[in-house]
């Protein structure tokens, strides 16, 4: 392995790098978008709960908002229920903002390197077709110079192919997943605002 990176020239380091980041930025992202850290899917019985029994203090309020992203949401909504249905729906779109910014947190950098990768590697593999020219030049007609130089010029070119490729599907499948959690949480700030509203059944919550 080490003798295919010091083959491929000082452009295999950039390609590197862009491989660490990829993978902690996957790492991060799977670990994040996790549902049960996202949306848990029994927030919103045990918030109603809460609600009916009258236990909803500031402190309960801060740490609804510190235990996942549909806690924040409503917190929102909660601390604002008692302006009004349009207040309390307004307040929960703007942390659902803030909350949708989080989610999509590295995607774009992941995005990039996705890009990125593959132009290194062409890069890499141009500057190296240009030493074995240069080789060429001093050893005409040795075709093992030739065939040598082009096989160590392609190393950059399938490095950059095979971090840019797992990198544009992860990107195709943490935006899907973000997508899918704030849908869910849409549906759960919608159930909320009906629910102390009483335009929803409570007890189907609870």
């Amino acid at each position: 392995m080490l003798e295919i990176v010091q083959s491929g020239g000082w452009l295999m380091v950039p390609i590197i790098m862009c491989s660490a980041i990829a993978a902690a930025i996957s790492v991060e992202r799977f670990w994040t978008l996790q549902q049960s850290r996202v949306a848990p899917k029994n927030l919103l019985a045990q918030v109603w709960s809460m609600l009916k029994k009258k236990e909803i203090d500031p402190q309960k309020i801060r740490q609804l908002r510190q235990e996942s992203a549909l806690g924040q949401i409503f917190a929102a909504g909660i601390t604002n229920s008692r302006r009004g249905r349009e207040i309390m729906k307004e307040s929960m779109e703007e942390a659902a903002s803030q909350v949708m910014h989080e989610l999509e947190r590295y995607l774009t950098p992941l995005q990039s390197i996705a890009s990125i990768a593959p132009l290194l590697g062409l890069l890499g593999t141009v500057v190296g077709m240009i030493k074995v020219f240069a080789l060429m030049v001093q050893n005409p007609g040795n075709a093992n110079v030739l065939a040598g130089g082009i096989s160590q010029a392609l190393i950059t070119t399938a490095a950059g192919l095979s971090i840019a490729i797992p990198a544009l599907f992860l990107v195709g499948y943490f935006q899907r997943r973000v997508d899918e959690l704030v849908v869910t949480m849409e549906q759960e700030a919608i159930k909320l605002v009906d629910i102390m509203h009483g335009d929803r059944d409570a007890d189907k919550h609870s």
